[in-house]
């Protein structure tokens, strides 16, 4: 299939604000600096989003989820237990937050924080988000035999510990927080399991 120019440009567009959250906020990244950050015509941005910052911002947020959804669910297809599962998915997380110097951390958990409170369209997108991480992870737990309200409530608080450790681990510049998580929610899910 052919990607069109308009379509390409879209893309860079959306890959650009979400670089830039990740590294800037979502407050601190201007609609000039993620045009530049594209290498996308001016006129473009509002072509194709009308809306302007908040529809684009929405998109990101919808990336990263992808992103981290896919990273959940190809992962679970690897063999071992719950924790082995949970380690590998934070060892990818600590890579990233080590390559880049600490500088980029969860866009969704940024766009939440800043925005969650005056912004209906960003906050839903960011719930949609959390969610569409909690479901597979929900659905891997219950296939191990879990009960699916045990499940759900275990994957609610892997994504909530992950997102927290995130947090911290950028703040302290290290990567322990990280791995305290991986190391604490691996010896639950593995006791649950057992």
């Amino acid at each position: 299939m052919r990607v069109t120019k308009g379509a390409e440009t879209s893309a860079r567009l959306v890959e650009s604000m979400l670089e830039l959250i990740q590294a800037r906020g979502y407050s601190g990244t201007g609609l000039n600096t993620v045009v530049e950050h594209a290498r996308a015509p001016k006129g473009s941005l509002y072509f194709h989003f009308p809306q302007g910052k908040e529809a684009l911002g929405e998109k990101a947020v919808e990336l990263a989820a992808e992103r981290f959804r896919l990273l959940v669910t190809e992962t679970a297809l690897e063999p071992g237990t719950p924790g082995d599962l949970i380690r590998r998915v934070i060892d990818v997380l600590a890579g990233m937050l080590a390559d880049s110097d600490y500088q980029l951390g969860c866009p969704v958990s940024v766009v939440t924080l800043e925005m969650g409170a005056q912004s209906e369209r960003l906050r839903d997108a960011c719930a949609s988000a959390f969610a569409s991480w909690i479901t597979p992870m929900t659905e891997y737990l219950a296939a191990q035999g879990h009960p699916h309200a045990t499940a759900r409530t275990l994957a609610t608080a892997v994504v909530g510990s992950v997102e927290g450790a995130m947090i911290i681990s950028r703040a302290q510049r290290s990567v322990e927080p990280l791995r305290c998580a991986a190391h604490a929610l691996a010896l639950l899910l593995d006791r649950e399991a057992s």
